[in-house]
């Protein structure tokens, strides 16, 4: 995706059903990427330095959680940076913008990130904020001066 702004003033916003279908196709991809993620590390660990059970390094146990969060984070933060699109948004056609219209920065996607495990662990009041607001945004949408918006699948 180009640097230059694209005009949001008529675009169409998807609604919380669609939100949810995307969410949940990329909580399967994470799930996915995520296992192969900790196999690529534990097997070494395991076949060749006999550490089976990865609960008796404390270090390793460390180490394996900080690479585990930052493959299951890095997958969205890179893929909101880098086209605007999870690959379940593209599935459920929608497209992450900065509210200017152009490509999101690295500080909007890490905000847009943690105000959304804000707006899940608030039992899910960010996420129903849709049909309070009158855009249809998120408490991550206005933290993180993004929009979510739909798109031709022909244009993406």
């Amino acid at each position: 995706m180009n640097d230059t702004a694209l005009n949001l003033e008529n675009a169409a916003e998807p609604g919380l059903f669609r939100r949810l279908a995307a969410i949940i196709y990329d909580s399967v991809l994470v799930a996915a990427l995520m296992a192969a993620a900790f196999t690529l590390i534990y097997l070494p660990l395991a076949t060749v330095f006999g550490m089976e059970n990865i609960q008796d390094y404390p270090l390793y146990k460390t180490a394996m959680t900080i690479w585990m969060l930052t493959v299951g984070i890095g997958f969205h933060l890179w893929f909101w940076t880098h086209g605007g699109q999870t690959l379940g948004m593209r599935a459920w056609r929608m497209m992450l913008f900065s509210n200017d219209g152009r490509s999101p920065g690295l500080r909007q996607v890490v905000i847009r990130y943690v105000v959304a495990i804000v707006s899940l662990a608030a039992l899910g009041l960010g996420f129903l904020w849709v049909f309070i607001d009158p855009q249809k945004r998120t408490w991550h949408d206005i933290a993180s001066g993004t929009r979510l918006v739909l798109v031709d699948p022909n244009k993406t």
